[in-house]
């Protein structure tokens, strides 16, 4: 038993010269041992009955530690219970049974309305998941575009399924719990879940530390890492998440059939996360809020997308701050949401994110608010595209001291990028410090360093780019239907023609002042009949 388990049982007041089998002796009472309730430690002999008998021991003397001894378990739905640990000994490896017949809900260790409870050790939970690639059968909406752009360049439409869909009809997360207080998820490793593997609801002071997540990322779909759904206060520190599909996800949704609450007061750091989707991703079931969230010292590699706001349920995200985080970003398959986009917004209703017309019964489009990414160095296989929509649109977005590159993957069966960073219909919005770097391999179609598209007040200060072609006539910096915006202490980097394209007929009050324009032929240049004097230029040299 390890050293750090026995410590964590001595009592207040037992001397620290006691011998570990005195200690042992002193805590046994409180220890509920799996073998003890037949337990064979044998992967192919059913555990299931064992360890809950274990469990509701536990919890009939009032708690204690269920402990899971070197070996293989495997087991269906384990009902955990207020104030029981279970512990899982490194070494010890809990296995998801195969069988439907083995589950009574969809969750391996599921919780319902506990208190102070605890999943530990340094042991492993395996889901066996399993998968079939084969042709696509699914007419997915979210992916329609991606599907388009593969068949248009001939790719065959293969792709991942779990392995009996149609016949099976229990996918289990490997943790479950439903309005619980007090959960502690540490130190585990938990691989192959074949769906979400850790889903709380509407549980509070959550606190997920030191684990190892691992899903495939070729081919692991609906295998999420973490899935807080209307949970409060929660803590995600110091783990490891590596997943077919999304890392870690915050929804307000109820996905189990339960009312949607607001996800908020939620802390992340020193993670490091893989995604074949979005490793970050404030989600687009949201219909009430995911608000009040800070996420500090994360090193995101190997995803399809970084960071992603999705707004599709006519929720709200708000009171964001995204601080120190590194992104490196590889191009999946056409079946995986993202595009190689570091940074991604969108609200939309959901019948437009599967495009088809809205329905009269839909809440109008949701909402994102006050958020500030800072810190960041992203390397892209696409563009950041950063979009509000026509009827809410983003407000008091901020991103600050940014470096970007963009390259493309000239094996990947598209890439729908042009500009490096394109943002459309936002307000009171600020880029501060922002650099792009257009990295190799290069894209043909490739344009402008910033794109604005139906923006009210806007600020760029510190930018530094150019467009992408050397001395072509794009402008490094396009703004269309802009309205009070202000470039200042910008640079324009050698190879730039025109600093700052305007157009639009609305455009109006640009202010160019105090940049350094030396390396551009032209500091800025009207295009589609924009009238004369929108542009005020000065201090610039």
């Amino acid at each position: 038993m390890p050293k750090r388990l026995l410590r964590r049982i001595v009592p207040l007041g037992v001397t620290l010269f006691m011998s570990v089998g005195a200690v042992v002796s002193q805590a046994k009472a409180d220890i509920f041992n799996v073998k003890d309730y037949g337990a064979t430690g044998k992967k192919a002999d059913n555990a299931r009955t064992a360890i809950q008998k274990a469990i509701d021991a536990c919890a009939k003397a009032g708690g204690g530690i269920v402990y899971l001894p070197p070996g293989d378990y495997t087991s269906g739905t384990i009902h955990l219970r207020s104030h029981v640990r279970f512990w899982i000994e490194a070494g010890a490896t809990l296995f998801s049974a195969e069988e439907d017949a083995a589950f009574d809900t969809d969750g391996l260790l599921f919780g319902e309305d506990l208190i102070n409870i605890s999943i530990e050790g340094r042991g492993t939970i395996n889901g066996q998941s399993e998968y079939d690639w084969r042709m696509n059968i699914i007419d997915d909406g979210y992916i329609r575009d991606n599907q388009k752009s593969a068949e248009a360049a001939g790719v065959p439409l293969m792709r991942s399924f779990p392995k009996g869909m149609g016949q099976r009809k229990i996918y289990p997360h490997m943790i479950k719990l439903l309005r619980c207080t007090d959960v502690l998820i540490e130190g585990v490793s938990i691989i192959d879940s074949p769906s979400w593997t850790i889903y709380p609801y509407a549980c509070e002071r959550l606190r997920i530390d030191g684990i190892y997540i691992r899903t495939d990322q070729k081919l692991g779909v609906w295998a999420d890492g973490i899935d807080p759904d209307g949970c409060k206060d929660v803590v995600i520190a110091n783990s490891v998440i590596e997943t077919g599909d999304d890392a870690i996800v915050f929804y307000s949704s109820g996905a189990s059939g339960f009312p949607p609450k607001a996800s908020e007061n939620i802390t992340i750091t020193n993670c490091r996360l893989s995604s074949s989707s979005s490793a970050i991703k404030f989600c687009d079931g949201n219909s009430v809020a995911v608000r009040n969230v800070t996420i500090n010292n994360v090193v995101i590699t190997h995803s399809n997308r970084g960071l992603a706001f999705m707004v599709y349920d006519g929720g709200v995200v708000e009171n964001v701050v995204i601080s120190n985080v590194v992104i490196n970003i590889d191009r999946f398959d056409w079946f995986w949401w993202g595009n190689g986009d570091p940074i991604y917004f969108t609200v939309q209703r959901r019948s437009e994110s599967l495009g088809l017309p809205v329905k009269p019964d839909e809440p109008p489009a949701g909402a994102i608010r006050n958020v500030i990414v800072r810190n960041v160095i992203a390397h892209g296989k696409g563009a950041c595209l950063i979009n509000g929509h026509p009827d809410s649109w983003l407000d008091h977005v901020s991103l600050e001291n940014i470096k970007l590159y963009l390259s493309t993957d000239p094996s990947a069966a598209y890439d729908r990028s042009v500009n490096a960073m394109q943002v459309h219909y936002g307000k009171n919005l600020t880029l501060r410090d922002v650099e792009v770097i257009w990295d190799k391999p290069e894209l043909n179609k490739w344009g402008s360093a910033l794109y604005f598209e139906d923006v009210q007040g806007l600020k760029v200060i510190g930018f530094s780019g150019r467009p992408a072609k050397p001395n072509a006539d794009t402008p490094a910096i396009v703004l269309n239907k802009v309205e009070g915006a202000t470039i200042s202490n910008s640079t324009a980097q050698q190879g730039t023609r025109v600093f700052l394209g305007v157009t639009g007929t609305n455009t109006r009050d640009i202010l160019l002042e105090g940049n350094e324009l030396h390396n551009a032929q032209l500091p800025y240049q009207l295009f589609g009949g924009t009238k004369e004097g929108i542009v005020k230029a000065i201090n610039n040299f």
